[in-house]
């Protein structure tokens, strides 16, 4: 069974349509990369998955580990395993990061009828994460994002995602405002998620980020459709010739 079955999914904001008839299958345990020309509906197609309320769906379906995902609540999609990774994370003020990781969790255990994390078991669990991020125990007592660089913001949200481990991981555009070494750190950090069940989409615009996380298949996307599919050397010739072939 796919973990996730897109099929002719059309969607809008008010009057303007942004998907236009998108299909797409993504297997247990595989990379997927989305590029595509600023404009073509990338971050569209991660919100709408995600269940972002501000975009209606006017035709189509999502099927998500066999379950119809348009008929789930936002709050419901992430408790069952569908994490998003914003290009830009919202800033909480009064929240710290460590309060944050401990409620999330707390309400998917609850969602899926498991036993809640004590706190020793918490802390430890957020430490090892932690560590392997290069994040500071005092970067986990301050407000969520707040006054922290992008590259900092990336590595949190990094953390957030192996922390709560989803199923399914919405990148979108990670690599925005990293740094190299920011870059490498995130990279191996997602590398290390990489589990037979788990699955990543990645929507980026450079081949830079491909580098650390390889992708077993690249998607282009232009004007609200996939149209074209391949391996990663799809990514090596956008690099060369742009999109200039699928206009």
């Amino acid at each position: 069974m796919s973990l996730l079955e897109i099929k002719n999914l059309h969607a809008r904001v008010g009057d303007k349509e942004i998907l236009k008839g998108l299909t797409l299958t993504i297997e247990p345990g595989t990379v997927h990369a989305i590029m595509g020309p600023n404009g073509s509906g990338k971050s569209t197609l991660s919100n709408v998955i995600a269940g972002n309320p501000a975009y209606e769906i006017t035709e189509g379906e999502i099927w998500f580990k066999g379950k119809n995902l348009l008929e789930l609540r936002t709050d419901e999609r992430a408790n069952e395993g569908i994490f998003l990774g914003f290009q830009y994370p919202v800033e909480i003020p009064g929240v710290s990061y460590a309060s944050f990781l401990k409620q999330a969790l707390e309400s998917k255990k609850k969602y899926l009828h498991e036993k809640p994390l004590d706190a020793v078991q918490f802390i430890k669990r957020l430490k090892v994460r932690a560590q392997a991020l290069g994040i500071s125990d005092d970067m986990l007592k301050r407000p969520v994002n707040v006054g922290f660089s992008g590259g900092e913001k990336k590595r949190l949200e990094t953390l957030q995602m192996g922390f709560l481990e989803p199923d399914f991981c919405i990148l979108d555009e990670m690599d925005s405002g990293l740094d190299i070494d920011a870059l490498r750190i995130v990279g191996q950090g997602v590398s290390i998620m990489r589990e037979p069940h788990r699955s990543f989409l990645l929507i980026t615009h450079y081949q830079r980020l491909l580098d650390y996380i390889v992708p077993d298949v690249i998607h282009i996307m232009v004007d609200g459709r996939i149209v074209d599919t391949g391996d990663k050397s799809l990514a090596l010739k956008l690099e060369e010739k742009g999109y200039a072939d699928y206009k």
